[in-house]
């Protein structure tokens, strides 16, 4: 059985909502795979640049699908 993803509530502005879709239908995705694939990137890009999370969160940041 596949990892339980965490559910979180999110509340974005009406524009940044549109802009997020938009940007997911260009690239074939829904909006929350899209809002997933942004955060995912970011966190890649953060831990490339050398920056690290607290203790507390390193486990957490281990099990990011990150390639």
């Amino acid at each position: 059985m596949g990892e339980v993803k965490k559910q979180i509530p999110l509340r974005l502005s009406p524009k940044l909502y549109e802009q997020i879709a938009a940007w997911a239908d260009d690239e074939f995705r829904s909006i929350n795979g899209q809002i997933e694939y942004l955060l995912t990137e970011c966190v890649r890009q953060r831990i490339k640049s050398g920056k690290h999370l607290p203790k507390k969160r390193m486990k957490a940041e281990r099990r990011l699908p990150i390639s």
